[in-house]
């Protein structure tokens, strides 16, 4: 029998994470993540700052539980690190558009793991698609704790149950049911304005891909926390070339690319490796085909969805 007043999908997921054999202050932590998402990743936010002080002790003990910032002693991805990293915990695979939309479109289950090259994380090595069919459109968290945010809003992508449904039933008035295709069209489109598509895995969601984020660097708290050193982003295992001899210097890429790893000199414009998460960002925005993303084995290897 169902508890009054609590929802279908907080049974689902409590069922499920405890299934997982998450302890139930991890479960408390990813109820509290769903239900108040506005709040807990608005925090990087520049909207309605007063009440980021109420949640002052909570960040003081996630920075206790799983350090935001990796050390000597205690680095991300270390099968020996004392405590997880905040990085290993929660974090976004840098996808292309391509990847993206055939993730989306996944129509099986999968559970496999993960080499640690591929993401190098302790804590999330498994894709379980259980519920593809499932996908929902949800209002940007991040861009909703911005005072002046970029737009759409209505740009992230939750794939599967219990998270989709989850969302759906405690945040009816910010999302809406969307097709595979409707969702690639979001994507391609957000990649033409220059927004960058994670592929995002949590701990305490039960460890596996559930959602495909397309956001900016102005406004997302993954990729603000990431240029600050807080590891929230895992390379997407290639780098962006441009050809000298094609590129025109018009400066589109430039403007596009939300790490800033695109310069010039004299010839053309050049990529700055180390700056560089290979998202292809640059390569649609080029009218003359003049960058192209290659493989980078030293970066890490791509998620590619039809290996797994």
């Amino acid at each position: 029998m169902r508890p009054p007043f609590v929802k279908e999908s907080t049974i689902a997921y409590f069922r499920d994470s405890k299934a997982h054999g998450l302890p139930l202050l991890e479960r408390i932590h990813g109820y509290v993540y769903g239900k108040w998402c506005y709040h807990y990743i608005g925090l990087a936010g520049d909207k309605d700052p007063w009440w980021r002080y109420l949640w002052a002790p909570l960040v003081a003990l996630a920075d206790w539980m799983t350090p935001f910032f990796p050390s000597k002693e205690n680095q991300v991805g270390d099968h020996n690190q004392s405590k997880p990293t905040w990085g290993d915990t929660y974090h976004g695979k840098v996808m292309p558009a391509d990847e993206a939309n055939k993730l989306i479109k996944l129509n099986r289950v999968v559970n496999t793991e993960i080499p640690e090259q591929v993401l190098p994380y302790t804590r999330a090595r498994e894709i379980i698609l259980r519920n593809p069919e499932k996908i929902i459109l949800l209002d940007c968290p991040c861009r909703a704790g911005m005072k002046n945010p970029c737009t759409p809003t209505d740009v992230c992508v939750l794939v599967g149950d219990p998270f989709a449904s989850f969302m759906q039933e405690h945040h009816p008035d910010k999302t809406r049911e969307i097709t595979p295709e409707e969702a690639m069209r979001i994507i391609k489109q957000e990649q033409a304005r220059g927004h960058v598509s994670h592929a995002f895995f949590k701990d305490v969601m039960l460890g596996r891909f559930y959602a495909i984020c397309n956001c900016c660097s102005c406004c997302c708290g993954a990729m603000k926390s990431h240029a600050k050193g807080v590891h929230m982003l895992c390379h997407s295992g290639y780098l962006a070339d441009i050809d000298p001899e094609a590129c025109v210097r018009c400066g589109v890429c430039v403007q596009k690319c939300q790490f800033k790893a695109i310069g010039f000199n004299k010839e053309s414009a050049y990529i700055r490796k180390d700056n560089c998460m290979g998202c292809g960002v640059c390569v649609a925005s080029c009218a003359k085909d003049a960058i192209k993303l290659e493989l980078a084995p030293e970066k890490g290897e791509p998620l590619l969805v039809d290996d797994i």
